[in-house]
């Protein structure tokens, strides 16, 4: 369990919300332990996903979005993990902005020797410790920790695209959020937020908004001064940001990224 939720906040914490989306800034120790516990799930590297998360994001609910809701949950969940792109997806990739990922050693690093560190993680560490100190079975070590643990991180880190299917407003409700955006104003149904405010540290990629162990687990690294910079936004800014994008006609993530300054959340509001 306690590697399941590790391997979890490597993706969640670790590539998503600060190397994708650069929602906080963390410190050289706190990159390095949330880059074992992302390759700890053995999808792929931190480059690799953050690459690929957004091309995503670019062009989201288009024929280039490589995980697209439209297509339905099994395409946005699974499919894509194994068919390659399509030449127009490759062109589109090859596009994405990754010159600040390059720039960090700490995921470089990973890249260029991930199976190498994934294969030391799992079978010396995960697998082995079981057997070497609690005297377990091989064959219940190698089924629980091994097998049964990298399906279930691989699936919770294949959801952060497919959720938006399972918690977001369904398409053929008069409340979808491509003609309501209250959802913004009344803090629920967080995966449309998402892809407006992708920025925002406190976003869930499960459905929740600050409440989530990975929220709360940012704030404890922030508390510890792991963490600084924490992204987020508080009512008024949101309320202001959909009236700019109404009477100036502009994007909604436009108007919430130009307001952002304008925020009454304490710095500190981690300690609260």
């Amino acid at each position: 369990f306690v590697l399941i939720i590790l391997g979890t906040l490597g993706t969640t914490a670790g590539s998503h919300r600060l190397w994708a989306h650069h929602s906080y800034k963390a410190s050289t120790s706190l990159k390095i332990f949330l880059m074992l516990c992302q390759t700890l799930t053995g999808y792929t590297s931190i480059y690799n996903w953050v690459r690929l998360h957004r091309l995503h994001h670019k062009y989201f609910q288009t024929d280039l979005d490589p995980h697209c809701p439209q297509k339905g949950f099994l395409y946005s969940h699974c499919v894509t993990d194994n068919l390659k792109l399509s030449p127009a997806q490759e062109k589109a990739l090859e596009e994405v902005d990754m010159s600040d990922i390059e720039n960090d050693k700490v995921v470089m690093f990973q890249k260029k020797y991930f199976w190498l560190i994934f294969l030391i993680l799992t079978l010396l560490v995960a697998i082995n410790t079981p057997l070497e100190y609690w005297n377990e079975t091989v064959l219940n070590s190698v089924f629980i920790v091994g097998w049964f643990r990298y399906t279930v991180t691989y699936h919770f880190t294949m959801l952060i695209h497919s959720a938006i299917n399972i918690f977001d407003f369904n398409k053929t409700d008069v409340n979808s959020y491509d003609n309501n955006l209250i959802f913004l104003i009344k803090k629920s149904y967080w995966i449309s937020y998402h892809y407006l405010s992708p920025w925002d540290y406190q976003a869930g990629e499960y459905g929740e908004y600050g409440t989530d162990c990975t929220s709360k687990f940012i704030r404890v690294c922030a508390a510890l001064e792991l963490a600084t910079d924490l992204k987020t936004l508080d009512y008024q800014v949101v309320r202001n940001a959909l009236t700019m994008s109404v009477v100036e006609n502009k994007p909604i993530p436009q108007c919430l990224s130009q307001l952002d300054s304008q925020s009454d959340i304490p710095k500190d509001h981690y300690l609260a």
